[in-house]
């Protein structure tokens, strides 16, 4: 069977999209990111008669969200790709240009040649929790600056930053709340919540941004996937006898997942028996402490996907050696 190919370069205004039709021609046309784009979409799809249809686009930041939900929703094949995955792509098919008209054709040859997985849109309480978290963490990056700003400011704008210091302050605690009463309203985040803090070293709001990314345990195949999700899969670099580069974190993942992790990990680490005897026995074999950290954060992520995808509270005895 033919297929039709759809490619979207996402951008937060437009979507530039470029439909590979079953002979490798192409149809390119330009709609706004609005429920009104989608919808012409939709009507320019049925005038080729589009079907049946893959389409890929990029996860560029949040922007793609929405049309990927109302495609999937419409019974469209998805799939959401790491840019990274198009910039290698593009790498290895020597490609010299770089315009949003031209990167959506390369998505949509990707798309083609590679057929990636289809999408597992999240459920509506999870992209509820998701925007939250997302939002308290951007208010927590404006408290940090803004108090940054307060130790060095002139004696003119002091007040008004401490003004604005005391509203956020009382943004974020009337956030958290909301966060709390969306997942009590939900008796399976509910119930997950409760396995998630079970596992020593994980807090309220830790557990709130992990349940708001990895609710839905099936979108990952095993715990490595989960990891690999947040970039804190481990990357090596050997090659012959000669080149032996120390092992990194991969970072071609989620940032804002690998940046909540890292505090619960080093309190996992110093401030928990299991984490104690997780970072002695790297210590011991002569890991370094940065090192120790990020396999933690990684720890983490698999112990936290395995009680909810068993269903089960953390259980020490399982990290007692």
């Amino acid at each position: 069977m033919t297929h039709f190919h759809l490619g979207i370069d996402v951008a937060k205004a437009k979507l530039d999209c470029a439909l590979r039709l079953p002979n490798g021609k192409f149809r390119s046309k330009v709609i706004a990111n609005t429920d009104n784009g989608f919808t012409q979409l939709v009507a320019w799809l049925a005038s080729h008669q589009a079907i049946p249809l893959h389409v890929c686009l990029e996860a560029t930041g949040i922007y793609w969200e929405s049309l990927a939900q109302f495609l999937a929703t419409a019974g469209v094949t998805v799939s959401v790709v790491n840019p990274a995955q198009i910039k290698a792509y593009a790498a290895s098919r020597l490609s010299r240009s770089k315009t949003d008209a031209v990167d959506a054709r390369l998505i949509a040859d990707f798309c083609a040649e590679r057929q990636p997985e289809p999408w597992q849109p999240p459920s509506p309480e999870e992209i509820t929790l998701r925007a939250l978290v997302l939002r308290l963490e951007a208010l927590q990056t404006m408290r940090t600056q803004e108090s940054n700003r307060l130790g060095v400011a002139r004696d003119a704008v002091q007040g008004d930053i401490q003004q604005h210091l005391d509203w956020l302050d009382d943004a974020m605690q009337q956030l958290v709340k909301t966060i709390n009463e969306h997942i009590d309203q939900h008796p399976d985040l509910q119930q997950k919540r409760v396995l998630l803090d079970s596992i020593p070293g994980i807090g309220e709001r830790t557990s709130a941004i992990i349940l708001a990314f990895y609710a839905d345990t099936d979108r990952f195949a095993n715990s490595r996937q989960a990891a690999a999700f947040a970039g804190l899969d481990p990357r090596h670099h050997e090659s012959g006898s000669s080149v032996k580069g120390k092992p990194r974190l991969s970072k071609i993942g989620h940032a804002f997942l690998r940046k909540a992790l890292y505090m619960p990990a080093m309190v996992t680490l110093y401030k928990t028996a299991w984490g104690q005897r997780f970072k002695d026995r790297l210590t011991g074999a002569g890991k370094p402490p940065k090192l120790i950290i990020g396999a933690m954060m990684r720890k983490l992520i698999h112990v936290a996907f395995g009680v909810l995808k068993s269903g089960k509270a953390f259980d020490p005895a399982l990290h007692s050696a």
